[in-house]
């Protein structure tokens, strides 16, 4: 890198495919032979040559990302202090002023009820590029719903004349007390949603007490989340295992130091879902001409450059490595099946969580909550098996108290909750996130005190019938609140007519 200082005027200069700079931080880069590479495609890169891209490029990515992806020599110099960029007012447009007008309507924070009331309200106040990637699934989305829809095939068993003057829900998650059985788990690109990003989820977390789960692909570097954490915090870190093996066990390392003390190992995804929500918005987008070029990769969404250096190769074999590497417990997120729950807890794991990526990887796969059953049965046939030493998590379609009951009573030490979290995010910040997991609190309180458990402890499975829950073919209750929230994948074709 050298120390000269170069003009807005001399960057604006290089906005062709052929030469290609772009400003980010105050540092001005030559992304010319990046521009094929680029995990993102090379859209995003073309539209904004020339000019200053920091806000969109903090959007997505942390500061720090910029020196482990591109080499010291194609930093150009910093912009002079002095140096004016030249704007040009923009007429708002029509979308913007939807999004703009949205905002200023959206209800009071006290109006939000449920955790649906915080999607709507998402869907109408976020770009279309954030809201595509937050609520998308993969193919036909069949998962995705199945997840919520499961939970409708538990009924509770309620039993009568227990004392539940006072309710606790407190319980423990790998060996720390929280307030209750649930977790922030790891998702994306916090900042589409907030310009904080991951930061509010932390600030909300230690509010509350519960767990936060730090994702490897978040918006804020990891350093950023964790100096946000209190000292008595406790913060869990999603890792997907790198290609390059020297960067997992770095980062993994890095991460005990600072004090994590969950590594969530998540094994899902050796390839990503496709996901078409998020595929298809980029269309929608401006962009320059050479966007029409053949050359010019327009096939993925904002999820496709986390494929890039996930290592597909992945397997059991790699676990006494992991092992090797970290004394913090290994927790394989993603099991969805009894056979791989088997061999997690034979290959010395401490837990698990089923999950189907969000219903975002392959479409019908089983929901987390179908098959915890059967796992914990297979699990409590295994010679040294028990809770405390090897925990079962379940995440995906968690949207009541009712649902996180359900959970416990067939085995889970607790659940974690995504898309809830970023749509409170998304809408009134921490105050949201904070709103949502009381109102989750309260409703997981008023469970319990019906069905007579008045402690986590009490919770059990002969409080559940499961008969009907893995009959797909059974009618379910109608989940007005759900089906309203969620936007119908449509074809193409069909946009103009709706």
């Amino acid at each position: 890198m050298t120390n000269n200082y170069i003009l807005h005027q001399e960057v604006s200069k290089h906005n062709s495919k052929d030469d290609l700079w772009v400003i980010l931080h105050g540092k001005v880069y030559d992304l010319t032979n990046f521009l094929s590479e680029h995990p993102g495609g090379q859209r995003i890169i073309l539209k904004y040559g020339g000019t200053d891209a920091t806000g969109e490029f903090s959007q997505i990515h942390p500061r720090e990302i910029i020196d482990q992806f591109l080499s010291p020599d194609v930093c150009k110099g910093e912009i002079h202090p002095d140096s004016t960029l030249a704007t040009v007012e923009k007429a708002e447009t029509e979308e913007e002023k939807q999004v703009r007008l949205a905002r200023e309507k959206m209800p009071n924070i006290q109006e939000m009820y449920n955790t649906f009331d915080f999607e709507s309200v998402a869907k109408n106040v976020l770009k279309p590029e954030a809201w595509a990637y937050y609520s998308s699934g993969s193919d036909d989305e069949i998962s995705m719903r199945e997840n919520h829809n499961a939970f409708h095939r538990i009924w509770l068993k309620p039993r009568v004349m227990v004392d539940v003057k006072n309710i606790h829900m407190k319980t423990r998650m790998l060996g720390t007390e929280v307030s209750m059985p649930l977790y922030i788990t790891g998702t994306a690109l916090g900042k589409l949603g907030h310009p904080e990003g991951e930061l509010v989820l932390t600030r909300a977390a230690a509010e509350t007490n519960i767990i936060q789960m730090i994702p490897t692909l978040a918006s804020c570097s990891f350093d950023e989340i964790v100096d946000a954490a209190l000292a008595t915090q406790t913060q869990w870190v999603q890792l997907y295992v790198n290609s390059d093996r020297n960067i997992t066990k770095a980062f993994v390392q890095h991460a005990e130091k600072r004090g994590i003390r969950g590594l969530f190992v998540t094994v899902d995804a050796p390839q990503l879902g496709r996901r078409e929500k998020d595929m298809r918005v980029k269309y929608s987008d401006e962009a320059p001409e050479e966007m029409e070029q053949k050359d010019v990769n327009r096939n993925e969404g904002a999820a496709r450059y986390i494929s890039t250096f996930i290592d597909p190769s992945l397997s059991w074999k790699d676990l006494p490595w992991l092992k090797s590497i970290t004394n913090m417990p290994i927790i394989l997120k993603g099991v969805q099946t009894s056979t791989d729950a088997i061999l997690a807890f034979k290959n010395g794991c401490q837990g698990i969580v089923l999950s189907n990526h969000g219903g975002r990887q392959l479409d019908f796969a089983p929901s987390g909550i179908e098959i915890l059953p059967e796992v914990m049965d297979v699990l409590h046939r295994e010679e040294g098996f028990n809770a405390n030493n090897f925990e079962v998590y379940v995440d995906g379609g968690i949207r009541r108290g009712s649902d996180i009951f359900k959970a416990i009573a067939l085995g889970a030490s607790g659940v974690g909750i995504g898309r809830p979290a970023l749509f409170a995010m998304s809408t009134y910040g921490q105050a949201g996130v904070t709103r949502l997991i009381q109102l989750l609190q309260d409703e997981l309180e008023m469970c319990m005190r019906l069905m007579g458990a008045p402690t986590v402890q009490h919770i059990t499975r002969d409080m559940v019938d499961i008969r009907n829950l893995k009959d797909h073919f059974v009618a379910n209750p109608m989940d007005h609140l759900s089906h309203s929230a969620y936007e119908r994948m449509v074809p193409r074709g069909m946009l103009s007519k709706l």
